[in-house]
C-alpha cells in the first residue's frame, strides 16, 4: 500500500494492522477484537486526515498511483463489452487517449478519455497521459463516428496536459486541441464529461466540452498545474501550494464558480481506498446525468451546451464614448 506524505499516519496503523492478522493466521491467540480495535482507529485517523485536507493535499489524491484509471472505470462500466478504436487516420495511434463502443447497461456509447498507466512500462507506453495531437484528432474522429450513429459520448479525463514536446508543435497540439473545442459545441449526441484525475490545462480541455461536467471529490481541473503556475509566478516550485489555494482548482470551488455541475463523492480517503464503490459511485451518477440529457431534444441540448460555456468569466460593455475615453 502507498502512502502519501500526509498519510503518513495511517502507515504505522496498517503496519499494526497486517502484524496483527500475521498472528490471527497462525491461530495461536485470539486478535479478532484488537484488530476490530485498530480498523476503527484507521476510519477515525482517516476521517480527521479528509476533514484538513487542503488544496495542493487534493492535487496530490487526484495522483495516488492506486487510484482508478479510465480503463479500469470503462471495464467496470462494460463489464468487459468494449471494442477499442484507433488511429487519427493521418499520422498514428496516440496510446495517451483511449476510445472505443461499449456496452453502458444495454445501451451503446462511446468513451473516449486519457490512459496514464499502471506501472512505469505503461506509463511510458501512454505517454503518462499526456496526449500529442493525433490523439485529440483521433478523439475528433470517434465523436464524429458517434454522432453518425447517434450514440452518447463519455469523457473521462486524467492528464497533466498535453504534451508539450516540439514534435507535438510541429504537427499542430494548438490545432488540434481548438478545433476539437470548436466542433465539440455542434456534436449533436449526448455528451457527459467526468473528471477522474487530473484535468490540466487544454490537455484535459481538448475532451472537456459536454453537456454536463462532473467531478470526482478528489481531483482537480484547472489551467494550469500548480508546479508550473508557481514557476512563472514565483520562479520555483517551492511555492506550489499557495498556486494551489490561489488557482481554486477543487471540485467545491469550481462547482461554486458554476464551471461544474456535480460532484462525485469517493470512499473516505479517496477512489484508491475502495475501487470497486468508487467506480460504481462514477457510474451511477454518470448514468444520471446521461439520462437527463438523454430527455432533451437535440436543439435544446445544442443550446444548453453553448450556454453553459459562453457564460463562463465576467465581462463588461461599453459605449463607442467610454471606448474612446479609455483608449485616449
Amino acid at each position: 500500500m502507498f502512502f502519501l506524505e500526509f498519510e503518513e499516519p495511517l502507515k504505522e496503523l496498517y503496519d499494526q494492522l497486517e502484524e496483527l492478522k500475521k498472528i490471527e493466521e497462525k491461530g495461536k491467540v485470539d486478535v479478532s477484537q484488537s484488530i476490530k480495535d485498530l480498523e476503527a482507529k484507521i476510519q477515525k485517523t482517516r476521517k480527521e486526515i479528509v476533514k484538513k485536507l487542503t488544496p495542493w493535499e487534493k492535487v496530490q489524491l487526484s495522483r495516488h498511483p492506486e487510484r482508478p484509471y479510465m480503463l479500469d472505470y470503462i471495464n467496470y462500466i462494460t463489464k468487459g463489452k468494449f471494442i477499442e478504436l484507433h488511429g487519427d487516420r493521418n499520422v498514428k495511434d496516440d496510446k495517451a487517449i483511449v476510445g472505443g463502443m461499449g456496452d453502458f447497461d444495454g445501451r451503446t456509447v462511446m468513451f473516449i478519455g486519457h490512459q496514464k498507466g499502471t506501472n512505469t512500462k505503461l506509463r511510458q507506453y501512454r505517454n503518462f497521459g499526456m496526449a500529442n495531437p493525433e490523439g485529440y484528432r483521433k478523439a475528433l474522429r470517434l465523436m464524429k463516428l458517434a454522432e453518425k450513429f447517434n450514440k452518447p459520448i463519455i469523457f473521462l479525463i486524467d492528464t497533466p496536459g498535453a504534451y508539450p514536446g516540439l514534435e507535438a508543435e510541429e504537427r499542430g497540439q494548438a490545432e488540434a486541441i481548438a478545433r476539437n473545442l470548436y466542433e465539440m459545441f455542434n456534436i449533436s449526441v449526448p455528451m457527459i464529461v467526468t473528471i477522474i484525475g487530473e484535468g490540466a490545462s487544454g490537455g484535459a480541455l481538448g475532451i472537456g466540452i459536454g453537456d454536463r461536467v462532473l467531478m470526482m471529490e478528489y481531483t482537480w481541473y484547472s489551467v494550469i498545474s500548480p508546479e508550473s503556475c508557481s514557476s512563472i509566478l514565483w520562479r520555483s516550485w517551492d511555492y506550489k501550494k499557495e498556486a494551489a489555494e490561489a488557482l481554486k482548482l477543487t471540485a467545491p470551488d469550481l462547482l461554486e464558480l458554476g464551471i461544474i455541475d456535480a460532484i462525485i463523492k469517493e470512499p473516505l480517503g479517496g477512489a484508491h481506498t475502495d475501487k470497486e464503490k468508487a467506480m460504481a459511485t462514477v457510474k451511477k451518477e454518470i448514468k444520471k446525468h446521461l439520462n437527463e440529457v438523454l430527455e432533451m431534444d437535440k436543439e435544446e441540448m445544442l443550446n444548453k451546451r453553448l450556454e453553459k460555456f459562453v457564460s463562463f468569466g465576467v465581462y463588461n460593455e461599453v459605449t463607442d464614448k467610454e471606448l474612446k475615453e479609455i483608449l485616449a
